[in-house]
Order: structure tokens, then sequence, then C-alpha cells
């Protein structure tokens, strides 16, 4: 092949066409979990976070909310991947062995947002979110009915790997996706370019900026107990009973239950199933396995993701 702008320019577009299939075939489900959001800045401040929504009944004078300021900000981190395509192999025509590698890269720009959401999900237990205490912890602070202060769990300890049951059926949600600049592919294939003169490569890289935080706590409970339908009720039964400030039902509704690939199997049998086996007393010492419906069938969206695998 002949190099020069037209046909390194025609390389160029083929390379991110690859990019595009890879980056449009890719699954990814960090937005059923995370609000997104677009930033504009090196960092964005959350400090609305303190106040959940709720309609109370107009007596006397307008309760007027502060959107409180948390001092909770989320910094965006800046990503890339580069890689490396020989002068010799464009000159030889021999770039057909480099698209599988622009596709690839599509697919992980694709999956990248979920690595930092459900990531940082699984961090919830030793990392701060908005009031100070960790995401998945024992004590958050909230104010009772008679105005002092209380504290509410959102974990359930045990030994176990964490599984996650949320509520993602609101606007805002458990955690934050905030994107500064989407990822886009760009070229150093200039003859002049340092690259191209001293090493006869062409470069072709990703560039990136965002980063994931937390959201509410309140719509996320997180448990290292085994996963069965006993801990699976009593985690909804919690959740759908949380208070928040004054007292008032938060009316959370548990939708999604994302675990790691060590609890796919459990998730499944406990989500999909029609039925399910729990273990009978006789009455005379022995016990029977029997079959009974499951009525925890398709009351969340059980999501199996490797990142959801805490530290």
């Amino acid at each position: 092949m002949i190099i020069n702008k037209q046909s390194l320019g025609d390389i160029f577009t083929g390379f991110k066409a690859n990019f595009n299939i890879g980056f449009e075939g890719a699954g990814s489900a960090y937005g059923e979990i995370a609000m997104i959001v677009p930033s504009t800045n090196s960092s964005e401040r959350y400090g609305w976070l303190g106040q959940v929504p709720k309609l109370r009944e107009w007596i006397g004078d307008r309760e007027i909310k502060s959107l409180e300021a948390h001092g909770f900000a989320v910094t965006n981190k800046l990503f890339e991947d580069t890689i490396s395509v020989k002068r010799t192999d464009i000159e030889d025509d021999n770039i057909g062995v480099y698209a599988p590698f622009f596709t690839d890269l599509g697919r992980a720009s694709k999956e990248q947002p979920d690595e930092l959401v459900f990531s940082l999900l699984a961090q919830g237990f030793a990392t701060k979110c908005y009031d100070g205490k960790n995401f998945f912890d024992a004590d958050h602070p909230v104010r009772n009915g008679e105005g002092e202060t209380a504290t509410v769990s959102n974990m359930q300890a045990g030994n176990g790997p964490a599984w996650y049951l949320l509520d993602t059926s609101r606007a805002v949600k458990p955690m934050i996706y905030q994107e500064r600049i989407a990822p886009k592919l760009t070229a150093l294939d200039n003859d002049n370019d340092s690259n191209v003169f001293f090493k006869d490569d062409y470069i072709y890289g990703i560039r990136a900026r965002s980063n994931a935080g937390f959201g509410l706590w309140q719509l996320a409970f997180a448990s290292k107990a085994e996963l069965n339908a006993e801990n699976y009720e009593a985690a909804r039964q919690y959740m759908m009973n949380l208070t928040g400030d004054e007292g008032r039902l938060l009316g959370i509704k548990p939708t999604v239950l994302v675990v790691p690939p060590a609890l796919e199997g459990a998730a499944m049998r406990l989500l999909n199933n029609g039925t399910r086996v729990v273990i009978a007393d006789n009455g005379d010492g022995s016990t029977t396995a029997v079959s009974v419906q499951n009525e925890w069938a398709n009351t969340a969206k059980p999501i199996v993701t490797a990142w959801a695998k805490a530290a």
C-alpha cells in the first residue's frame, strides 16, 4: 500500500468502524443501577443527596427544605488505552490483523462504566458516602419523628460473598455515573509525529473522562449472609419499612439483585425458578425435602457481574 494522507485516513476510518462495532455490540448494566449525570467540570458536587423527596400533607405553612451541602463530590478520572500499528504492516497491506484489537477496544470502552459502578458498589463496605458513613453501614444517621438523631443500618453481616438488593425504580438511583468526555479514538499518524519518525509506528488511542460515585444509601442493602429465601425476604422487608427524616416511610421498592459470579446459581434459583425446596420437620426427629411454590420468583431482576466481587 502506498502510504499517504488519503490512505491513512481510510485506515483510520476502518479502525473507527471496528471500534464502533465492538462498542455497539457490547452489553452493559451500569445504567440500571446508576443515574447518568453529564459533567461539565473536573468534579461535580452532589449536595442534594441529603434529601429524599416525599410529599406531606399541607398543614400550615410550607415546610421548606434546602438542598443540604454535605460536601460530597465526585472527581472525574482520566482514562486511556493505546494501540501501536507498525508502519511496515500498513505498507504490506497487513492491517486486517489489527481489526479485532480495535473491536475489543470498543467493547472495553463500552464496559468500562460497568467496572467503575459495580466495583464501587462492592467497595461500599469501606468507602464513605454523602453522610460521612460507609455506603453500607450499620449506623447511618437520620432524624426520627421527634427530631432526634437515630441510626439506621443498610447491611447484614456475614462471612460469605456479598449480594446487593437495590431500588432502581426512581430517577435518583443508588449509584452515580458521571461522564465528562465520552471515549474518543484519535490517531498519531503524521510523518512528523515522533512515534512515526523514531519508531516507525502509528499510534491510535482512546481518551475518556468519567467516574462513579454513591447515590442514596437508602436505596441499597448489602448482605454477606447466605443468599437464601429467608435472608432475601428479611432484606426486602427491611428496605420496604425504611423511614427517613421525621419517621416517614420512604416507599422503597427493591427491584434489582446484584451478585458476583459465586452467587449466580443462588440468585437464579431464587428469582427465576417457579418452585423452591424447603425442609419440613416430620415430627419424629426426621426431615423431608418438600417442593413448594417460589413466592420470590420475578420479584427482582438479577444482575451477575464479576465487578461486584467485594474485596
